[in-house]
């Protein structure tokens, strides 16, 4: 029987629609943004978490689709919102370009009367939404035919294809395979079943494959390399960026200077305070060159730590206190702390202020390998007084040792019988003879 291998496109029945929708209808989950079934979808929710769900978790987005619903109910509510306020309310989502084309695709969807439009295609022409995003609402909103690939997808697809080329180079092959599985009815939910089938069993490590719907056709389960798919090609991450943060902080009021970033490039738009440019060779030296404005700054022990997609970045944090009178320089403003909430900050700026209110020593590096046991401590006053000095132990006597005695030598054996035959026969012993007697004749 020939081996089963990466290329064998029939391995099982094949992969069926209705096997899947028919375990999304006893384990689909229950979201914020997800219509009960059998109920018509909201294509504005739909929208709205699928831009938020974007390079972020369900756990992050869950709180944020929930306050930003209650402070932009509709689409007409979110077009006529000011920038900033858009931008507040999505702060600490990160990839805050999101919310600049979230505001934008509202204010052009409202001026055309406040509908989606209901194909991909048309979707597609909408600030912000792409092949994805254009799929999944298409799909889920309006119960078009469509393919709806996140990361999601891609890995299910990949593992019941064995699909052997890496990402992101194999994309289109997998949304190929993907559009060729969606069925003419239900296609809402099956984007919906394919996306909960990734997020809790077919998961990056340690899949249920024993729980799948899909577990007989799928290939690479059948080779046992589900856990090595799907291929990637690892991209180096940039090297590590320094900078400054200067946290100027208003006595009488507790108002932080801060400071709005350039619209274009990272974090555009958003609220921070003050800093330096951020660069791998950075001088943290020559920082106060940087400084805002002239104060008593005062270097913060330990740093503020972020990641972002291309780089990691350290940033050095400064604190001064300013008098009440000081004016905020061109460009910059002061904000009441209790006012903070309502800035556009990013969640590295809040880590930068957190630690310029609170600020966290550098944890000491524990050293790698077994720790060594540390003696334990003296006492306060033994340290203090002189030592005791204890009498040597009393000799032990010393014990002669006794030779060991020789054993004895054992007895010699009797003659064997045979020795009688050889020799003569001995006389008999004498009778004693009785004293004071004579023998008559």
């Amino acid at each position: 029987m020939p081996s089963r291998t990466s290329m064998d496109h029939q391995a099982g029945p094949g992969l069926r629609a209705d096997d899947l929708l028919a375990w999304y209808d006893r384990h689909r989950r229950v979201l914020p943004w997800r219509a009960l079934a059998g109920a018509v979808a909201d294509p504005y929710r739909v929208w709205l978490s699928e831009v938020m769900l974007q390079q972020t978790t369900i756990a992050a987005v869950r709180p944020y689709f929930e306050r930003f619903l209650t402070r932009f109910p509709d689409l007409f509510a979110l077009a006529d919102a000011p920038e900033e306020a858009v931008m507040s309310a999505w702060a600490g989502l990160g990839y805050y370009s999101r919310a600049r084309n979230l505001h934008a695709c509202a204010k052009v969807v409202a001026a055309a009367g406040g509908s989606f439009p209901d194909t991909a295609e048309g979707l597609r022409k909408l600030p912000g939404i792409g092949a994805y995003t254009a799929g999944a609402i298409a799909a889920i909103a309006f119960d078009r035919p469509e393919a709806a690939v996140d990361g999601n997808v891609e890995r299910v697809l990949s593992r019941a294809y064995a699909v052997e080329a890496p990402l992101p180079g194999s994309r289109p092959e997998i949304r190929r395979l993907t559009q060729a599985l969606v069925p003419e009815d239900r296609p809402g939910d099956f984007a919906q079943a394919l996306m909960d089938l990734g997020a809790t069993i077919c998961t990056p490590k340690r899949p249920a494959c024993a729980l799948c719907p899909w577990m007989s056709p799928c290939r690479a389960r059948a080779l046992g390399t589900q856990e090595t798919f799907p291929r990637k090609i690892r991209v180096a991450k940039g090297a590590l960026r320094r900078g400054a943060a200067f946290v100027a902080i208003r006595s009488g009021d507790e108002a932080v200077l801060l400071r709005t970033r350039a619209p274009e490039g990272l974090l555009g738009n958003m609220a921070e305070p003050p800093g330096s440019a951020w660069e791998p060779d950075y001088d943290v030296a020559g920082a106060l060159l940087d400084a805002p404005l002239d104060a008593r700054w005062k270097r913060l022990p330990g740093l503020v730590r972020h990641g972002f997609t291309h780089f990691p970045l350290e940033l050095t944090v400064f604190a001064a206190r300013v008098a009440l009178s000081t004016p905020a320089p061109a460009g910059m403003r002061f904000t009441p702390r209790a006012a903070l909430d309502a800035e556009p900050l990013p969640g590295l700026m809040r880590k930068v202020l957190a630690h310029a209110f609170d600020p966290k020593p550098e944890p000491e590096k524990k050293p790698r390998g077994r720790p060594k046991k540390e003696p334990p401590p003296m006492p306060l006053l033994a340290a203090m007084e002189a030592p005791v000095s204890m009498p040597d132990p009393e000799p032990r006597p010393r014990v002669r040792a006794v030779p060991k005695p020789q054993p004895k030598p054992a007895p010699a054996p009797p003659p064997d019988a045979d020795d009688f035959l050889d020799s003569e026969p001995e006389a008999p012993p004498a009778a004693p003879r009785r004293r004071g007697t004579a023998r008559r004749r």
